[in-house]
């Protein structure tokens, strides 16, 4: 499914394209009403780009997540996208900073549109504590989807019970470890060691890719030759971002040192007792403008993550760029363009995803 030898990238001269290991014909999603497109208006291009190194590490292999070299054995194992709970009774999170990529959304209109995470993880065994988990909504199958992923989750409104079906979902729903931790039933579920192979055995998943899986989401190049986006003449300085969700107030501040953009809520760092209070830091930051709809008056929605032409932002290094995105079907990958219309490439290493409502993107922050 992937090349053991990377190939030469260049991002000034080529468009990519990611060709489909999957089924030919996409399996039917439920319907969802029309997209929402908005027009890309500027055309300037990266004026600098790095290049993939050809490279190779015996027993090893670049991660298909996040680039960094990883054991060779998790190749074909497919990752897991895990519900964690964001309201601040749930923290602190155990396991996060072993996530490849994270996701925040928001979860619902009400409770001051609370948002929730979506946590994925290629090497899944090694997880001694994760978690909290909750329920996930319509919008977290359907990215789940475009990597292949087994969603872990404790249920759901009957709003995702149409995509608990489909032949591209496979999920794990409660049954996980209870830890005695003061806090109510709902907040005390974890997944603990040994707990995802028991699950997945009762309910007969592969641990490899499907035909499902339509192959790797992103351009990466080597961390010797890193992106630089202060080169992009439209390009602006990213040094602290502020997410226009109400309710934890979630920020992203860029530090010089690391070149990493840490994480925080509710004006705390946000950290990670399993790993020695650790703070949760990306390398890439994708923020997605999207529209949504809304179920009922209890604040159940789903975003309109099927979609094309949406604006969004491309975030590293201190800088940021516009970008478009585009996500075709339930199991393709987002795609990520610049202002000239070129997929973009990431720097290697952890991305963050904000899905930011696109009632709320004006109130986004990048300074």
């Amino acid at each position: 499914m992937k090349r053991k030898t990377l190939i030469l990238l260049s991002f000034l001269t080529l468009s990519f394209s990611m060709a489909s290991c999957g089924k030919e014909d996409t399996p039917d999603t439920p319907p969802a009403p029309d997209t929402e497109t908005v027009a890309d208006t500027e055309t300037e291009s990266p004026e600098d780009i790095g290049l993939q190194e050809v490279e190779s590490r015996e027993g090893m292999y670049r991660s298909e997540l996040t680039n960094e070299w990883i054991d060779e054995e998790l190749k074909d194992q497919r990752p897991i996208a895990v519900m964690v709970d964001n309201e601040t009774i749930a923290l602190p999170h155990y396991g996060l900073t072993e996530a490849d990529v994270v996701y925040e959304m928001m979860n619902s209109t009400a409770n001051g549109r609370i948002t929730r995470l979506m946590a994925l993880v290629k090497d899944w065994e090694t997880l001694e504590q994760f978690g909290s988990i909750r329920s996930a909504r319509p919008t977290n199958f359907l990215l789940a989807a475009e990597w292949n992923a087994m969603l872990v989750h404790d249920g759901g409104p009957v709003y995702i019970d149409d995509y608990v079906k489909q032949p591209y979902t496979n999920n794990l729903s409660g049954g996980f470890s209870r830890i005695k931790n003061g806090k109510p039933t709902e907040y005390t579920e974890y997944i603990c060691t040994g707990d995802l192979d028991k699950r997945i055995d009762a309910y007969g998943y592969s641990t490899e890719y499907n035909d499902y899986y339509e192959g790797e989401h992103y351009n990466f190049t080597s961390e010797t030759n890193p992106i630089d986006l202060s080169t992009v003449s439209s390009s602006i300085e990213a040094n602290e971002i502020s997410l226009p969700f109400p309710h934890n107030k979630s920020m992203l501040t860029y530090d010089e040192e690391t070149q990493l953009y840490y994480y925080s809520e509710y004006g705390k760092d946000h950290i990670d007792p399993q790993n020695d209070n650790a703070q949760l830091c990306f390398k890439n930051v994708l923020l997605q403008n999207c529209n949504y709809m809304e179920f009922d008056d209890h604040g159940y929605m789903m975003f309109y993550i099927i979609n094309t032409g949406r604006q969004g932002y491309y975030i590293t290094n201190g800088h940021a760029i516009k970008v478009t995105w585009e996500k075709t079907s339930a199991t393709s990958p987002t795609r990520y363009y610049d202002e000239s219309g070129n997929e973009i490439t990431l720097n290697t290493g952890k991305t963050y995803i904000g899905i930011v409502p696109d009632d709320n993107w004006n109130s986004l922050s990048i300074e």
